[in-house]
């Protein structure tokens, strides 16, 4: 029984995706639901399982094609018979080790490991839980010794002065196709920054009162909800309380027009292998400190082990971006268009501050507002960062709505 595997109908917003990588070569033997290829889109990497049971005859797409919805992708043979005599078949040459364990490679990783036979277990993986990711590769294959290294002299003689110096071994450059979504980024950031007035404002938090509530209430708080009590929350319950105050700030222009949002869905910047991602927060206001905290956690999993849904990235009226877990003391985050707003968090810093008129030491944030001229005027952008240190300064303020 010959069955057709095709890609999978795309959502709605999706036109079209790229066939990044096969897991299986024909001849080899599949389970039913083992994913047979990758498919990356602008915002997500969308996996094509095995319909039955089987082996995999014939592939009809190589990868690097650009598909559709409904695109034939490879003849699958199923029943018990065939895949009894395709594991009997030899084993894969080391050359098709990138196969042996998908779950270790991250796509982009795992289509160069393919493009290059490069052996995975070769390759020390730096992302989290030991998986490997593009730049571990890249770095690999820069790591290769040359193909012909001049040998060394038996003692140093001057050069002439007419010859030139010899070129250093080891120059070489890798050419690497951006991924779909690192494309797509790219082009968004272009586009935010070409049509709109983009203006960034500054201030800084005490996070003295912040670190206290956290430390005292952190025990109690994961064993009731089942999960850490981190800044996040606070960040964004004082974001909400910000825009309620200052509703052009969740607002975009469309046209000659201003759309306000009566809804906050907030979206939280995560970093994956792949590039950045932002999911949102719906209805943010009417979450708990524990649905968010829960949230991004199950956001940040799905994000690594790219099983996010493209519903789950979609919209978002004011996004917030937390450079200071890399290190981040001061930046400028770009808006993510159509949205009119971005809050840059940074890392935490003991720094000298003046409190009562005495010189002290407190643990200070840098926070940054990168807003749109074109319709959040500069009085706006300051009082709306300003309610936001407020409310972590006396995070009371949060619970009361002051």
């Amino acid at each position: 029984m010959t069955i057709e595997v095709r890609v999978p109908q795309l959502p709605e917003s999706v036109a079209d995706a790229t066939l990044v990588v096969w897991h299986k070569q024909p001849g080899e033997a599949v389970s039913r639901d083992e994913n047979l290829a990758d498919l990356e889109t602008d915002k997500v990497v969308l996996e094509v399982p095995a319909p039955v049971a089987g082996v995999l005859r014939e592939v009809k797409v190589q990868a690097g094609a650009t598909v559709t919805s409904g695109t034939l992708l490879a003849i699958l043979e199923g029943g018990t018979a065939a895949t009894t005599k395709a594991t009997e078949a030899p084993a894969p040459s080391a050359a098709g080790a990138a196969k042996a364990d998908p779950g270790r490679l991250g796509p982009a990783a795992r289509r160069i490991v393919e493009e290059k036979h490069v052996d995975p277990a070769t390759i020390a993986g730096s992302g989290r839980e030991g998986r490997v990711t593009k730049q571990d590769v890249v770095r690999a294959l820069d790591g290769k010794p040359p193909a012909a290294a001049a040998p060394a002299a038996s003692a140093p003689k001057p050069a002439p002065a007419a010859a030139p110096a010899a070129p250093r071994s080891g120059r070489t450059e890798q050419r690497v196709a951006m991924t779909r979504l690192r494309a797509r980024i790219a082009a968004r950031l272009v586009e935010a920054q070409s049509t709109q007035a983009l203006l960034t404002t500054f201030n800084e938090v005490d996070m003295k009162a912040l670190n206290e509530a956290r430390a005292r209430y952190k025990d109690r708080f994961e064993k009731s909800h089942g999960v850490r009590l981190g800044f996040m929350s606070f960040f964004v319950k004082a974001a909400v309380e910000a825009l309620r105050r200052f509703p052009v700030v969740n607002a975009y222009v469309d046209g000659t027009d201003i759309v306000y949002h009566d809804y906050y869905d907030i979206g939280v910047a995560v970093s994956t292998d792949r590039g950045l991602i932002v999911p949102v927060l719906r209805d943010a206001d009417l979450m708990s400190a524990a649905d968010v905290e829960r949230a991004i956690g199950g956001y940040a999993q799905k994000a690594r082990d790219g099983s996010i849904t493209i519903e789950e990235l979609t919209g978002g009226t004011f996004s917030i971006t937390n450079g200071g877990v890399f290190g981040s003391l001061m930046s400028t985050p770009i808006v993510n268009s159509p949205q009119s707003a971005i809050l840059g968090m940074h890392k935490v810093q003991d720094r000298p501050v003046v409190v009562d008129g005495q010189v002290v030491v407190r643990p200070m944030m840098y926070l940054a507002l990168t807003y749109d001229h074109r319709i959040i005027d500069g009085r706006e952008a300051v009082q709306f960062l300003v309610t936001i240190k407020d409310c972590l300064e006396d995070p009371t303020r949060l619970l009361l709505q002051v």
